[in-house]
């Protein structure tokens, strides 16, 4: 072969058309984006995991605390009829709160977690389904330490017990075990509902609210949107926290038969508007519920992250 067509063959061989050099420089993109997702999933597993875990269980029993012991003299005057004294309006906290703590840890240690996994497992335009999926997974989970709180709480307010260790041994001794579990199912019925829009609509709301004013949102303004959350979540759901409510305190008296039981007898003796019966202090209440959970939420949320090391914040803040 003569010079001349060695240096055409080379100089051919080197020659790359404008196509080519941008699906070249698209790959590269895709080769770096590949990367960088393999580093941050290796930081992710398995100690960022087990990070956000912890974080989230510390900030769980701190906010669920910090608004049961808020809202719990609120919630014993409205299921009293306003007849309970100054003095019983806080009767059972201490038992009450052994059982919320690790109720709220639980669902939040098992909520967050599960939100970030969804949210980069789906598109981003089922950033919703993935909050509601995360809210009933974590109402799930906690529902095994939250129901026989419910119990024994209901069961104080309504004077048949005086303490809380008294409730639970006189109940297993009536109803057995079981009977830390009455109403089980229409708790669920209430509750998973409940967390799942209660979170849906706060998380959506804060991404909306975020985009529009363009950077994170303050302490006033995630309770502001938590009490709003809690209160459309809170009328919607009344129906169910009715029905719920009458299951749990019925005792061995088993007034009612089931939950499709319970929703018939209500009907044919009170009439539909008794499913609407403390529409008003229940809305309230979690509505102000929700003010103090998401605003104490995110401030401990916030308080923890600054103790992370630098390197693990850029990629905290990507999943939120």
């Amino acid at each position: 072969m003569d010079p001349q067509t060695l240096s055409s063959s080379v100089s051919t061989s080197h020659t790359i058309s404008p196509d080519g050099l941008n699906h070249k420089k698209c790959n590269l993109l895709k080769e770096e984006n590949r990367l960088l997702d393999s580093v941050l999933l290796k930081e992710e597993n398995p100690f960022d995991f087990f990070r956000v875990f912890c974080e989230s269980i510390i900030a769980g029993a701190t906010a669920g605390v910090f608004v049961e012991a808020a809202l719990y003299p609120i919630d014993t005057a409205a299921r009293g009829g306003g007849k309970v004294v100054l003095k019983g309006l806080y009767s059972g906290l201490g038992g009450n709160l052994a059982g919320v703590l690790p109720a709220s840890a639980i669902f939040l240690g098992v909520y967050e977690p599960a939100k970030q996994k969804l949210l980069k497992a789906l598109p981003e335009n089922l950033s919703a389904f993935a909050h509601l999926t995360a809210g009933a997974l974590g109402g799930a989970a906690s529902s095994l330490v939250r129901v026989p709180t419910e119990v024994v709480k209901q069961r104080m307010q309504t004077g048949q017990f005086a303490s809380a260790p008294a409730a639970v041994r006189l109940i297993v001794a009536k109803e057995g075990f079981r009977g830390l579990y009455a109403g089980y199912g229409s708790f669920l019925l209430r509750d998973l509902p409940f967390d799942a829009i209660q979170f849906c609509i706060y998380e959506q709301l804060r991404i909306g609210y975020k985009l529009a004013a363009q950077r994170d949102l303050n302490d006033p303004e995630n309770a502001i949107i938590g009490a709003v959350a809690g209160a459309i979540t809170g009328t919607v759901t009344n129906p169910l926290d009715v029905i719920k409510t009458r299951l749990m305190v019925q005792g061995s008296s088993k007034q009612y038969k089931g939950i499709l039981d319970c929703v018939r007898t209500i009907m044919r003796e009170e009439g539909t508007h008794a499913f609407l019966k403390g529409i008003g202090p229940r809305v309230l209440w979690i509505g102000i519920g929700g003010s103090i959970f998401f605003g104490v939420l995110e401030k401990t949320k916030q308080m923890l992250a600054k103790k992370r090391p630098e390197n693990h914040k850029s990629f905290y803040l990507k999943q939120e």
